[in-house]
């Protein structure tokens, strides 16, 4: 009768299962050695700050960028200038047997490069180098802040045959004095007369193409809102489209410091008696 089949301590920790162990570890561990094959190069992120009239109008934007680049001496195949391994006969790959399995892993030797020589003294044995370079980047009309612009392939190098990752720049659009951007529209903040908000008027405001006239109703409240449509940013998605300028009265008190102006107030307030706080008031 056949014996038993049976697993016991010490038959586990023997050689025969350290030898498969092993086995295993060199198959599943081989990233931990220096792969020479082609590998991509890494993307890269930055931010890049633009103008305000740049990010309107369109331009050139320039950033420093430290990135990898294939170095100039190896050419990115820092262990490629010597013979075929004898090891491996070139492969980059060995057998290596386990009972009565088999299994291909990379060459101890050449690490499973195929070819033997010693590493490149300028990268040592990376293949790339690290440069810094003055990289531009054409801003279109209309670019939004926070908007994200992809150049391919100027990440870093890849190795090898290997290709270039991508470089990703994200706008940061700088502030302006007088306006405020959101989107494609335009606000700005215009002082008013009491005058000119109580009679009406036209009034000569500011907008990104220069002076333009706006009409100011009359009876015009202090931080009523007017729009100027199509005075504001072109579109930068919308061929021909663009955004409003959004003009934020403020109705500005004036300082009396004569008695007849003071005089003249005095007959308004009579002959326009109403209070404004009354619906106010009442409600509570």
């Amino acid at each position: 009768m056949d014996a038993p089949f049976r697993c016991d301590q010490s038959s586990a920790s023997g050689s025969s299962w350290g030898g498969f162990r092993d086995i295993f570890s060199s198959v599943f561990n081989q990233g931990g050695q220096k792969n020479r094959g082609p590998q991509e190069g890494t993307d890269l992120e930055y931010q890049v700050s633009v103008d305000f009239w740049t990010a309107i109008r369109g331009g050139i934007a320039r950033l420093q960028v430290m990135r990898q680049e294939v170095c100039p001496v190896c050419k990115g195949k820092p262990a490629g200038g010597g013979g075929a391994c004898p090891e491996c006969q070139g492969s980059g790959q060995v057998t290596q047997m386990g009972g009565r399995m088999k299994f291909k892993i990379a060459c101890p030797r050449c690490g499973g490069s195929g070819r033997l020589g010693n590493e490149c003294s300028t990268c040592d044995g990376e293949g790339t180098v690290t440069r810094t370079e003055t990289v531009e980047v054409r801003i279109k009309p209309g670019t939004r802040d926070g908007q994200r612009i992809r150049l391919a392939g100027k990440g870093n190098a890849g190795i090898s045959g290997g290709a270039s990752g991508d470089l990703y720049l994200t706008i940061k659009i700088d502030t302006h004095p007088v306006f405020t951007r959101s989107g494609d529209d335009i606000q700005v903040t215009i002082p008013v007369t009491m005058p000119e908000a109580a009679l009406g008027a036209k009034i000569e405001v500011p907008t990104i193409d220069g002076r333009a006239q706006l009409k100011i109703p009359p009876g015009t409240q202090s931080g009523q809102k007017l729009r100027m449509r199509g005075k504001g940013v072109p579109s930068a998605t919308h061929e021909g489209a663009r955004g409003d300028e959004i003009v934020t009265v403020e109705i500005v008190v004036p300082h009396l410091r004569d008695e007849r102006s003071k005089e003249i107030l005095r007959e308004f307030a009579k002959l326009n008696p109403e209070d404004p706080r009354e619906t106010i008031l009442t409600g509570v």
